[in-house]
């Protein structure tokens, strides 16, 4: 099946139809108007897919950013670029998908799986994801952490202390690149397309290392939670793919009224995968920015997530994550602390008077 999802991007070079001759300037009617010259992109993004089916959403930002680079003159056709996104999206599609909707998926390979979801802009799950890291890594885990965001967009971009010189290629324009945080392992996108959208998110599968033992693999699922959740059948919401061992997804919120209302969004977007069997909730909700619930903020709470704000787990502010985000430096213990007891009741970390507090060397 990867053979032949690269072979459906590598082909969109080759046609003859309508995106062969609109990304190579041949002859075609010249768009009038802004609707028909995104509806051409549009059908570019369409016609270089193939039979494969992608989400409008991921078409119309082909689409976006192909006008984009038009736009700011960086000499690129625009009419080939919303064709290699289209085609990136397509073959993303095709990789490792289960034949069947409501089959689980074996996270075997993976260790204890930990996706972190954004419950709303902002919220701070690329910090969880990396403090859930740097803790595991701390008591001697082989982890792996993996950075699923848009590469322009990536809370993780300056995680490790250098660039890797592992790669895995996936199509023409997409890759993964493996570096180190510590003894942590770390795999990000890499891409020569303007924008990854969520459905050119490569499927679980791909990311997995030659590494044995792998203890735990902690994912920044990236992206708008809400559009993460939109399907969990490929793309970014596949770590929510309903699984064997079971994944233990965790639920990022701000201690606020709209971060709460978002995050409902988010969980109302993923009840019909749950009800069929397809995907899993979210295991806990983690608060970032505040010790406990400020007065007024929980009522904002819909049905869905009233019931995780009892047992949410608060990670506190701090100055220098905020200012700085997250660098090759191991995130502050106040930090790790706060998600100690969390790890520990899952029987990831050990007892606390056997956890060193010393970076690995």
């Amino acid at each position: 099946m990867f053979s032949q999802a690269r072979s459906l991007v590598i082909g969109t070079g080759h046609h003859t139809g309508v995106v062969g001759g609109a990304a190579t300037g041949g002859p075609g009617r010249r768009p009038g108007t802004v609707a028909e010259f995104v509806a051409d992109l549009e059908a570019a993004a369409r016609t270089a897919a193939g039979p494969a089916r992608i989400d409008q959403v991921d078409v119309a930002e082909a689409a976006a950013a192909a006008a984009r680079g038009l736009a700011a003159d960086r000499g690129s056709d625009a009419r080939a670029v919303a064709a290699r996104m289209g085609a990136t999206a397509a073959a993303m599609n095709a990789l490792d998908l289960p034949p069947g909707m409501v089959e689980p998926v074996s996270w075997a390979g993976f260790g204890a799986l930990i996706p972190v979801v954004s419950g709303s802009p902002g919220a701070g799950a690329t910090v969880v994801a990396a403090a859930i890291t740097d803790l595991l890594q701390l008591a001697g885990k082989c982890v792996l952490l993996i950075d699923a965001a848009d590469p322009a967009r990536s809370g993780l971009a300056a995680a490790a202390e250098a660039e890797g010189p592992w790669t895995s290629t996936l199509t023409p324009d997409l890759s993964l690149r493996y570096s180190w945080r510590g003894q942590a392992l770390l795999a990000r996108l890499e891409s020569t397309l303007p924008v990854i959208t969520p459905g050119m998110v490569p499927a679980p599968p791909q990311w997995l290392p030659e590494v044995d033992p792998l203890h735990v693999t902690v994912v920044d699922v990236g992206h708008d939670g809400w559009r993460a959740a939109a399907s969990p059948l490929a793309g970014a919401g596949g770590w929510l793919r309903l699984g064997t061992p079971a994944q233990r997804p965790l639920l990022v919120v701000r201690p606020t009224r709209p971060s709460l209302r978002h995050a409902e969004q988010v969980l109302a977007r993923l009840e019909p995968w749950v009800t069929v069997g397809a995907a899993t909730y979210p295991y806990q909700l983690v608060v970032v920015g505040a010790k406990r619930w400020p007065a007024g903020v929980v009522g904002a709470a819909g049905r869905r997530l009233e019931p995780m704000t009892e047992t949410a787990v608060f990670l506190p502010h701090d100055d220098d994550v905020a200012i700085g985000g997250v660098t090759p430096e191991l995130l502050p213990h106040r930090l790790l602390d706060a998600l100690a007891p969390l790890l520990t009741r899952w029987n990831l970390l050990p007892p606390p008077a056997s956890r060193s507090r010393k970076a690995p060397r």
